[in-house]
């Protein structure tokens, strides 16, 4: 167990770190490069042990220090689009929010991380996941807090298979830190569309593909077209040759099928 006089020398190394840590995060736009750098430092001082107090000690600052330090990773992360450092700063920032929350007063951050965290999985569609985390929290926080109802919302759009809100869902986001998740998320419905038109249409208008795809911008169809292997045709529509011959070429054995059935219905009478 570290020594109070051990506790207090960490400290002395970690505040003044700490501290260009908050202002450099605080700058608008924030200096994520040398935020970045900042965290790294702080990290290292965590790893060296002996930075948390006791459970019986009345000295928390330290766990302040640590609580805070990992918030703003978790939102630099964000920023950087590092998915897996996310991941890891929600990880370390659990037990300060669930076994800690008795000794340190509540982070004012704490709901959005979490929330963020609840739209990270379903936007990977971890959906066991989902609902994992989501066991953690108090059915009137889930009702009543914007960060966590936004996420849950979503989850029963998608359940409902109402694309169309989840659409809508991203200009009514509860922080602009949402944004990067939401894109994902609505990268990975525009692919599920994408494939469920090429095996519900033999041919589409570009327009009409747009349409049902939630797109505006040229650019991003052209993208999906792309990734799809898409040929936009002379008529300005999308054609689907292969679904094409495999419908033309389909046919449903209704002869054989009633057979089969005429069958089965006298073996069951002489069963019976």
């Amino acid at each position: 167990m570290a020594t109070t006089t051990a506790i207090d020398a960490k400290l002395k190394e970690a505040l003044p770190v700490y501290e260009k840590l908050k202002n450099e995060w605080g700058r608008k736009p924030p200096n994520v490069g040398k935020t970045d750098e900042l965290l790294n430092a702080l990290k290292n001082l965590f790893a060296e042990g002996g930075f948390y107090p006791s459970d019986s000690s009345e000295d928390t600052r330290g766990l302040h220090v640590a609580r805070d330090t990992l918030e703003i990773a978790a939102q630099c992360a964000i920023q950087k689009g590092d998915i897996p450092a996310f991941e890891r700063a929600l990880a370390q920032l659990k037990p300060f929010y669930f076994d800690l929350e008795n000794r340190i007063p509540e982070s004012p951050y704490r709901y959005l991380l979490l929330g963020l965290n609840l739209l990270c999985l379903l936007s990977q569609n971890r959906l066991a996941d989902f609902h994992t985390e989501l066991e953690l929290l108090s059915p009137k926080i889930i009702q009543t807090n914007p960060y966590i109802k936004h996420p849950v919302s979503l989850e029963q759009y998608l359940m409902e298979g109402s694309y169309n809100k989840v659409f809508l869902a991203k200009g009514n986001v509860p922080s602009p830190l949402f944004t990067f998740f939401m894109d994902i998320l609505l990268n990975t419905i525009r692919d599920e569309i994408a494939h469920c038109m090429e095996k519900s249409y033999r041919q589409v208008s570009l327009n009409e593909a747009a349409r049902i795809l939630y797109l505006n911008n040229p650019e991003e169809l052209a993208e999906i077209a792309k990734k799809h292997g898409w040929k936009l045709e002379s008529d300005q529509s999308f054609r689907f040759a292969d679904n094409q011959i495999k419908h033309e070429n389909e046919r449903v054995p209704a002869d054989e099928i009633a057979t089969q059935m005429i069958q089965y219905a006298r073996e069951m009478e002489i069963i019976i």
